[in-house]
């Protein structure tokens, strides 16, 4: 068996795998389709919210392959927690440079989603350890 790899099928890992994948699509059909009419009701540019959702589409496709494998890769975990991190680090940092200027459902919506993409990338790491 390689060190990089984690066999346990039902794991604690691969359901927070599975959340973040699901929490994520949603996510990304929401701020697809729905850009225009969250806009205003956020007070954020409605190309900021598609952008965000069209990154998080390759995101979730990577996901999904990491658990829905008989083996998940350490490796590819840690990249995606890593991923969970930096996204969360951002959309606060978007906050704090003044590039946007929300109202506040959109200071509620970002940091909302910021700090459950952190739940997430925590519930990563305790699935890597147990």
């Amino acid at each position: 068996m390689m060190m990089t790899q984690i066999l346990d099928r039902p794991s604690f890992l691969r359901r927070a795998l599975l959340a973040d994948a699901l929490l994520s699509g949603a996510t990304a059909l929401l701020t697809i389709a729905g850009a225009d009419v969250l806009s205003p009701w956020l007070a954020l540019p409605a190309a900021l919210l598609r952008g965000a959702g069209l990154v998080l589409v390759p995101y979730v496709a990577f996901v999904l392959i990491v658990a829905t494998r008989a083996a998940i890769a350490r490796p590819a975990v840690v990249a995606i927690i890593a991923a969970n991190l930096l996204w969360a680090a951002a959309s606060i940092g978007l906050l704090l440079t003044g590039w946007v200027a929300p109202g506040m459902l959109g200071y509620a919506f970002v940091i909302g989603q910021a700090a459950v993409v952190a739940v997430l990338g925590e519930l990563q790491v305790m699935g890597l350890r147990r």
